[in-house]
């Protein structure tokens, strides 16, 4: 890690498989985002599967705006606890406030992401771009690379992995070390230099696919369970984890 540091900047999945693969795959540093988990516990989680190998630094991707205009915005090493379903002007505006690393992951891709008009309106707080990702096809690739030429800043990748095979398929190597959650939103908020890389061949392909096959997951039993079975979400603006203030924002 002394000359440079490979980072997989986003995923949702976090254990000792995942750990394994990621060392096996010459990742140093996972920023773990998982879905509808308060920062508290993301980032208990992330202490405990950190060692001096790998360094794993909590995020959150936060669900904004209305169910029907979707926005998710991804901020690595957030301060203070932020819930979803607050407007995206009303989440950018708490991170203004916050050290965190504020990424654009997967522009407009299906319905539920920053589009070329939000990451222009909030580009001086947006970080960096996301280019690539296994859930993307060929043609969100393309469309990604475009917005991000056109807005000017910074890209990243990642494996956006919702599933362990894909932990390790995709990595960012900054030029430096990279040895804490300070150090990592440093680099992105300096716009610090980066060589990006994903694997490729057919293996590949296929762990793309089944990224992609397990939003069906997502949206069907997993959501059903989420928001009918476990009751109130630990990141909805009303659980009692929150300040009373974020209720009244709540766009849901």
């Amino acid at each position: 890690m002394a000359g440079g540091t490979s980072v997989d900047p986003h995923v949702k999945v976090l254990g000792e498989r995942v750990v394994a693969r990621a060392k096996a795959r010459g990742i140093d540093v996972l920023v773990y985002a998982p879905h509808f988990q308060h920062i508290d516990t993301i980032r208990e989680r992330a202490a405990r599967f950190t060692d001096d190998d790998l360094l794993v630094v909590p995020a959150r991707e936060y669900f904004t705006g209305t169910w029907s205009n979707r926005k998710h915005v991804l901020a690595v090493d957030p301060d203070s606890p932020v819930p979803d379903f607050l407007s995206l002007a009303d989440t950018m505006a708490e991170l203004d406030d916050q050290d965190a690393a504020a990424l654009a992951p997967h522009p407009e891709f299906l319905t539920l992401s920053m589009d070329r008009d939000d990451i222009a309106a909030y580009a001086d707080r947006i970080d960096a771009v996301e280019v690539y990702n296994p859930k993307h096809w060929p043609r969100d690739n393309r469309r990604a690379r475009e917005i991000a030429r056109e807005s000017g800043l910074p890209t990243y990748l990642s494996s956006y992995a919702h599933v362990t095979p894909t932990v390790g398929e995709v990595w960012v190597e900054f030029d430096r070390a990279v040895e804490s959650a300070a150090d990592l939103v440093d680099a992105f908020r300096s716009g610090a230099p980066r060589r990006m890389y994903h694997r490729d061949g057919l293996v590949h392909t296929l762990k793309c696919r089944a990224e992609f096959c397990h939003l069906g997951w997502e949206n069907s039993w997993e959501k059903f369970e989420r928001v009918v079975l476990s009751g109130v979400e630990p990141t909805h603006p009303e659980h009692p984890d929150y300040d009373d203030r974020f209720a009244a924002m709540n766009c849901y």
